[in-house]
């Protein structure tokens, strides 16, 4: 099992701060830095949260809780790192427009000579959808259909699509990935739909904030989904990160028995200071004892 971290970068996320994230979370030997998406935060929203198992995420500061840029903030991280693996996680794709969106993927990796790792989801916050204008219904729909947009476009020499959720006239697109045939697409979501998009156009899955015990049952209905796409287990990762940070190495232990390949971390910081500490600390804590496992 393979050992990443996400810390989101909000409000405090000066270059000084992004700077301070990716050099020691590389130096400290973590294979995988991922950072979230949220374009806006609503001051008030009726959206269930669905981590959580009352829906209800509370004491929720808009301001604080906006994100810098997903693919500008891995771009810049690219150009103060080497090694490590960039990761989105996750961005919203049924809220995205599929070709900025393979556009700026594939120029990610190829600015980082094939280190993206893209995670993908459905959202779950209505009011953003709203205010960027992008409709709810049928997000799972609207994702499969721009997943195949976006491969169609890193892969053919010339893309065309066509179906009830996106049109495109025949085109051409650069740049292509490093990464053949693309960037490997993590998929975040816990139903049967999930698992099926998951089998038929993904490369792993992400499961975010499932402790392992409720991970068990859900891996196994993605192992029958991919049993029914004709996939091997071998050919997915399995992703998850902890919806908190109560970590020690009985969970991570347990993670890894029900069948995680990489365990994201979790963790806020506000300043370089904080944040180089505390990617440090959790390295010296656990990074060894991942490699044991």
């Amino acid at each position: 099992m393979k050992l990443g971290i996400l810390v989101p970068l909000q409000r405090n996320a000066t270059p000084e701060f992004i700077r301070a994230l990716g050099t020691s979370a590389e130096e400290a030997g973590f294979d995988s830095l991922f950072v979230g998406e949220h374009v806006v935060i609503t001051d008030h929203f009726d959206s269930q949260f669905p981590v959580y198992e009352d829906g209800k995420m509370e004491h929720v500061d808009a301001a604080d809780n906006v994100e810098l840029d997903t693919f500008t903030s891995l771009a810049y991280l690219a150009s103060i790192t080497n090694t490590i693996k960039l990761g989105t996680g996750v961005i919203v794709l049924p809220q995205r427009n599929p070709v900025y969106t393979a556009k700026e993927a594939a120029n990610v990796d190829w600015l980082s000579n094939g280190r993206l790792v893209l995670g993908v989801g459905l959202g779950w916050l209505q009011e953003e959808f709203e205010v960027v204008n992008a409709p709810f219904e049928k997000r799972g729909a609207r994702s499969t259909s721009f997943l195949k947009v976006m491969k169609s476009l890193w892969c053919d020499p010339v893309s065309q699509h066509d179906d009830e959720y996106y049109k495109m006239r025949p085109c051409r697109f650069y740049p292509k990935p490093v990464q053949t045939p693309h960037p490997p697409i993590i998929f975040a979501g816990n139903s049967k739909p999930s698992f099926k998009r998951v089998a038929e156009l993904c490369q792993g899955w992400f499961a975010i904030g499932a402790d392992p015990e409720k991970l068990a049952p859900q891996i196994e209905g993605l192992e029958a989904a991919l049993q029914e796409a004709g996939r091997p287990r071998e050919e997915i990762r399995i992703y998850a990160s902890p919806y908190g940070y109560d970590y020690d190495e009985d969970m991570i232990r347990r993670y890894k028995e029900v069948g995680v390949d990489e365990l994201i971390l979790l963790h806020f910081a506000k300043t370089p200071e904080e944040v180089t500490n505390l990617v440090r600390g959790l390295g010296a804590r656990y990074l060894d004892f991942v490699a044991s496992l």
